[in-house]
């Protein structure tokens, strides 16, 4: 399945690991540390991260919408997925 994250951004929801605030300590590590390797993609379009997607791969994608946000298409995708599956 995929999900918008903002600005035309698409991610697989299966390969993502958690949502997080960017906020604290710890992520804002994780966050340049992922930038240092290459591992960082930044679907903000210049505005401010809301929300870091720790992805399967070691990769996190930076959004500048709520974790919330995101959060909530993901569980509306898994329960049309759902849905779909009793129908048939």
């Amino acid at each position: 399945m995929l999900i918008h994250i903002g600005f035309g951004n698409i991610v697989n929801t299966s390969k993502i690991i958690a949502i997080v605030s960017p906020d604290s300590a710890p992520v804002k590590r994780l966050v340049q540390s992922a930038r240092e390797k290459g591992l960082a993609i930044d679907a903000t379009q210049g505005r401010r991260t809301k929300a870091v997607l720790v992805m399967e791969n070691s990769q996190v994608v930076l959004s500048a919408l709520l974790p919330e946000t995101i959060a909530g298409r993901v569980r509306l995708e898994q329960d049309d997925t759902v849905g779909e599956e009793e129908e048939k």
